[in-house]
């Protein structure tokens, strides 16, 4: 049977893109599980990082790359750049014989395919940010006005963040004394299931959302 280990990565602007956000994640996974896995597989484990892709500290991977080494397990990702966005830090996981790693979004991609992949992605990022510093500085030298793009991101986030909070409330009555007496993520999953509260979307509840909402909860503590 196959073992997985899976990691999610999100930032403060990641939450905003379709492609990034957790959910997003979620869904690429679960479609890689259900069509690419053979059906024989058990998730041993599930972790979360809520950082920068430019910062390679990351304690939630330090700890999924140590029970993959530990295990065997295979390290699963939704798409290689929540691994990282830099190719040497990813080159430096590749070049570890303990470490095997799945990307879902790429499933039949071998390692060399995924370095390849990193390399060129990094490459893009250069230019995509060149491009738009070009652009701030000609629309700056016209005379334009550039902060009302950056407010309306940073109210839209907020707005984001505001509502993840609210539907947490909504839950904690249920989640915070089943995690009190010890109960696991996977079982306050099964049990906010069974009660028939849906998810944001109106879908059913997972070990990786049953954790954000802890987390969530505890920030705002």
């Amino acid at each position: 049977m196959q073992q997985y280990v899976i990691y999610r990565r999100v930032s403060t602007a990641d939450q905003g893109k379709s492609g990034h956000g957790l959910a997003a994640q979620d869904r690429d996974i679960r479609l890689f599980l259900e069509s690419y896995s053979g059906g024989d597989y058990v998730v041993i484990d599930e972790f979360e990082d809520h950082l920068s892709g430019k910062n390679d500290d990351r304690p939630e991977l330090a700890l999924a790359l140590e029970l993959v080494r530990k295990t065997g397990a295979e390290l699963l990702v939704s798409k290689l750049d929540r691994l990282s966005r830099k190719v040497s830090f990813i080159a430096t996981l590749m070049d570890d014989p303990k470490v095997k790693l799945r990307v879902a979004s790429m499933p039949q991609a071998c390692k060399f395919q995924l370095h390849v992949y990193a390399a060129l992605a990094e490459q893009e990022r250069e230019f995509i940010s060149a491009r738009t510093k070009a652009a701030l500085a000609e629309a700056k030298a016209n005379g334009s006005k550039l902060g009302g793009l950056r407010d309306a991101t940073m109210k839209r986030n907020k707005a984001v963040q505001a509502n993840a909070t609210a539907r947490a409330n909504k839950v904690a009555k249920t989640v915070l004394p089943l995690r009190a007496s010890g109960a696991s993520l996977r079982d306050i999953a099964e049990a906010l299931n069974s009660s028939g509260v849906p998810t944001a979307r109106g879908g059913l509840w997972q070990p990786a959302q049953v954790k954000r909402v802890l987390d969530r909860l505890a920030a705002a503590a």
